[in-house]
């Protein structure tokens, strides 16, 4: 399926959703993360506002990516549909492209990372000589991209600030940072979603290379939060081709973040101190734009539709508050 391509011009402040300050009926708190605008609805709801700011090695870069918050608000909210019989998740509904409303859930300090192949991060500890990757010891003999024997889990500890630290389940455990039913059930959820995943990822003609799941609970239950499946939480590598260019020592044609990375790091950034963002040029961002309307395009099997960016907060503002008006009266009932 060919991608619509989407030329953008600098200086035009409705080409793309850098941030918002809306306000919503029962709106107790506000949030900004590096790429979504977060709003606390009366301490029971999230209203998640996927913008089109884009981050790298935990840096928020220059300039925003026109549709990216819309691609990876309705991949999420696609996958989190898909995959509610395997876990409860917090989303309610999708009333807008960028908008995803949701439980409040309180978010447990740990990202899940799941890998099935050598790619990454992963990838750069391996090459500089690391064997082991959050107690999971890696064979010799190795190279990029490489399937490994069985997917693996690479829990990361978040931080608000900096970057994420590499744990072991079994540290994760005697650091207390979450109790071991809580640690056992995440694990298994982790482990079916991304078997889950690499079939959705096959239908497709893809492969899920490898991808991250973040937890929450909320009455003592545990949920699904934040986003899955998408270009930024996850890698994806073409399926036609994946094994002769393996073979030659190639480069995968993969369709996520990484080529972003690639491209700072091409650019001598890699988020340390002293280090400077690089201008993305007018092209650059063309091609940003292009390939994250490829993935979706790829993974969803749909054809991408161009949100208006006309009165695009009042737009938003209005869908939300319908929103919450109509769930607090179905609530009350």
């Amino acid at each position: 399926m060919s991608s619509a391509r989407f030329e953008f011009q600098f200086g035009t402040n409705m080409d793309a959703l850098v941030s918002t300050n809306l306000f919503f009926k029962h709106q107790r708190n506000f949030t900004r993360g590096k790429v979504r605008d977060v709003y606390d609805i009366d301490h029971d709801l999230l209203v998640l506002v996927a913008t089109d700011r884009i981050s790298a090695f935990d840096c928020v870069l220059p300039h925003p990516i026109p549709f990216k918050g819309q691609v990876l608000n309705q991949i999420a909210s696609k996958f989190l549909d898909l995959t509610a019989d395997i876990v409860p998740n917090w989303k309610l509904g999708e009333p807008d492209p960028h908008v995803t409303i949701g439980l409040r859930c309180e978010p447990y300090p740990v990202e899940m990372v799941v890998r099935g192949y050598l790619a990454g991060h992963a990838w750069r500890v391996y090459r500089d000589g690391g064997r082991e990757i959050c107690g999971v010891k890696l064979p010799d003999g190795l190279k990029e991209n490489d399937k490994l024997p069985e997917p693996i889990l690479t829990p990361t500890t978040k931080s608000k600030s900096g970057h994420d630290t590499d744990i072991s389940l079994k540290e994760l455990h005697e650091q207390k940072v979450l109790k071991k039913r809580q640690l056992d059930k995440i694990q298994s959820y982790s482990m079916q979603l991304f078997e889950a995943g690499t079939r959705f990822a096959e239908e497709r003609g893809l492969i899920l290379v490898d991808t991250k799941y973040e937890f929450g609970e909320r009455d003592g239950k545990v949920y699904l939060i934040d986003e899955i499946h998408t270009p930024d939480s996850s890698r994806y590598f073409y399926k036609e081709g994946y094994e002769e260019i393996q073979a030659k020592g190639g480069k995968q044609r993969q369709l996520s973040k990484e080529f972003v990375r690639e491209w700072l790091i091409e650019q001598g950034f890699q988020g340390r101190e002293g280090e400077v963002i690089p201008e993305m040029t007018q092209d650059f961002i063309e091609t940003v734009v292009n390939r994250y309307i490829e993935l979706y395009e790829q993974i969803t099997g749909e054809q991408f539709v161009k949100r208006s960016y006309s009165n695009i907060t009042e737009t938003i503002e209005n869908s939300v508050n319908t929103f919450i008006t109509n769930y607090l009266n179905q609530a009350s009932k």
